[in-house]
């Protein structure tokens, strides 16, 4: 094991999108007014912490907040986090990459109530989850490797999704439409490209059980020539209380997307080329409490579909089919000691492909992870544990970490994480056959990471400032490259791929007078890859790999009337910069939320992934009901 050297700065603060007041220790409802903040809690984390205990780098965005940013999609709204890299092929919430401080979309992982989205076909496909906006109560982000926290894949960090879970019934329901005003391209039909979204969701609450069920259909004409997209979402979440000390819960959901690929993969050849993809979930658990022991078994599944037509008017060439499956099994459990809380438990995951160009695979990942969560006297607390995994393919690997603040006042904060993490090739990484295109290797080993991180957090009042390093080792780097145009691509095993990279963010509300609120956030995000390659090697992961990260934020509200600007600039390692501007107007009036936006305001000309340009200025005209405690 390499020598720990120990990184400081704060782990633990309000991240740029929180709130500023705490109030109650669960997260649970929206009952209170809109200047309070109810203490979230930590769900992707196996001991549950309060958010504002915890000893990691979490971001936190509120279901309030989603409300007012002009977005369109998770896709969109994970854009305007601090380190979150959204590389979109489809817009309008179709085809999406997430990575974190420079990482691939393979080193990420996504959660939905703590249920993980992992695709062993590939990541391009992880972002197809059956959760509208409406749905959502909040997004937690946290940052670097976390296998002690996560397991397999969380290199680079961790986005979990957790959904409402209200004690009364209330009813949302959304409509938005909106348009570039600008003609279809030849060959593309008539008219104008435009589209729309339309969701509900619904929860059946009381003290005993809550119920939430969400049905979310999005219908888009395209942005340019083959384009178009149909997304349709239908999911169910569920929580009963047993009695006090035991509740059961379930999950289940189904997505459906079917967009157009023109420039997704291969450019220009592909420009009629289409993709089919469907995934479902299903989630089953409980929850026992016997004195100061927990223990959660639970049981999920996540099932995926997914049809490429490179040639959509002729499917008898080009065609690719896959199947996948991901059954999960979990066994949670916790003891609150003297020393402080031990967390235990293990998990199993069985997964299988069957492809037309990958071939029949299964293979087995199981981990059992250890961790203890204490503090030393009043000023230092922490988590430290260890995670061991065993996969049918590749073996054994252990990954510690270890998690530390210190509390220097009522106001300063310094604290340091150190953290380790494997990404297991996809079944594209290894055995993809698409010849003359794409190849897979067989051969490939998993990556290993080290990740060392440091932050210092300042809050006072309205004002929140956090400034952070972190250093990256990963050992046998998976990247797909090839010598020049005329050679597939094909992943192999680099070597080490070390990053370094500075962060800032910075916010602060004033309430004035006359019911009068203005706020602004800056976050700024500096990278510096270091990659071992051989001249003359082109590398999909240069390509892609973000440099600098500029967002800023700024919000005003007058009584029922509010704006909200925001303001993205990106470069990326060998590509110019690009500057995105958002805008979004609400009022409320009654149970009515109306609101405009324009996205892309300065037509700024762009791509996030591959050879796909983003929409131009886009106008959105909508409304949201809400019906609360029927």
């Amino acid at each position: 094991m390499k020598k720990i050297i120990f990184a400081v700065g704060v782990l633990c603060s309000l991240p740029v999108f929180a709130q500023q007041q705490e109030t109650s220790p669960e997260h649970e409802n929206q009952e209170n007014p809109e200047n309070e903040l109810k203490e979230v809690v930590i769900h992707g984390n196996r001991i549950r912490i309060p958010f504002s205990q915890a000893a990691r780098d979490i971001q936190v965005v509120t279901q309030e907040q989603i409300k007012m940013l002009p977005a369109k999609s998770i896709n969109e709204v994970l854009s305007y986090i601090s380190g979150v890299d959204v590389r979109q092929r489809g817009p309008f919430g179709t085809q999406t990459d997430i990575s974190i401080d420079g990482g691939t979309s393979e080193q990420t992982i996504l959660l939905i109530n703590g249920v993980k989205m992992i695709d062993a076909q590939t990541a391009h496909n992880m972002m197809n989850i059956p959760i509208p906006l409406s749905a959502i109560d909040h997004i937690e982000v946290l940052r670097g490797a976390a296998a002690r926290v996560f397991g397999i894949n969380a290199l680079t960090g961790a986005i979990n999704i957790v959904t409402k879970k209200e004690r009364h019934s209330s009813i949302t329901a959304i409509a938005q439409a909106g348009s570039s005003f600008k003609q279809k391209e030849e060959g593309d039909g008539s008219g104008i490209y435009a589209g729309g979204r339309a969701e509900v969701t619904a929860n059946f609450g009381n003290e005993n059980q809550r119920h939430l069920l969400s049905l979310a259909q999005t219908n888009y004409n395209g942005q340019r020539y083959n384009s178009a997209s149909k997304n349709t979402r239908l999911f169910y979440n569920g929580e009963i209380d047993l009695d006090i000390n035991n509740k059961l819960q379930a999950m289940a959901g189904y997505a459906d997307s079917q967009f157009g690929a023109n420039g997704f993969y291969a450019a220009p050849g592909d420009r009629n080329s289409e993709e089919l993809v469907k995934s479902s979930i299903f989630s089953l658990s409980s929850r026992h409490q016997w004195g100061d022991f927990m223990i959660s078994p639970r049981i999920s599944n996540r099932y995926g579909e997914d049809d490429y037509r490179y040639f959509k008017d002729d499917l008898s060439k080009g065609r690719s089919i896959h199947y996948t499956n991901a059954l999960m099994l979990e066994l949670n459990s916790s003891l609150v000691t003297n020393l402080g809380t031990l967390g235990f438990g293990w998990e199993s995951r069985l997964e299988t492909i069957n492809s037309s160009n990958i071939g029949e695979h299964k293979r087995d990942n199981h981990g059992a992870y250890a961790e203890i969560r204490s503090r030393l006297g009043e000023k230092i607390r922490g988590t430290a544990g260890v995670y061991a995994n065993y996969n049918t393919d590749f073996g054994w690997q252990l990954y510690p970490g270890l998690d530390l603040a210190y509390l220097i006042n009522n106001h300063w904060k310094l604290s340091t994480s150190i953290g380790s993490g494997q990404r297991i090739p996809s079944f594209t990484d290894l055995y993809l056959d698409q010849r003359p295109g794409n190849i897979g290797n067989a051969s490939l080993q998993p990556e290993d990471a080290w990740n060392y991180e440091g932050n210092i957090h300042y809050q006072k009042e309205n004002l929140n400032l956090q400034v952070g390093y972190f250093y990256r080792e990963i050992n046998d780097f998976i990247d797909w490259v090839r010598e020049d145009t005329s050679q597939p691509y094909s992943p192999v095993n680099f070597g080490e791929n070390n990053t370094q990279g500075v962060y800032a963010r910075i916010q602060q509300n004033f309430y004035l007078k006359n019911n009068q609120s203005l706020g602004y956030r800056l976050s700024y995000n500096y990278l510096d890859p270091s990659i071992r390659s051989s001249e003359g090697i082109q590398s999909k992961y240069v390509l892609e790999s973000l440099k600098h990260q500029f967002i800023a934020g700024i919000s005003y509200r007058i009584d029922n009337l509010s704006l909200q600007v925001e303001n993205r600039w990106l470069q990326r390692e060998l590509a110019n910069a690009y500057n995105v501007t958002d805008i979004r107007v609400n009022y409320n009036w009654q149970k009515l939320l109306l609101f405009t936006e324009v996205t892309n305001l300065f037509d700024a000309e762009y791509t996030e992934a591959g050879a796909v340009p983003m929409p131009t200025r886009w106008f959105n005209l909508g409304l949201r009901y809400e019906l609360n405690k029927f």
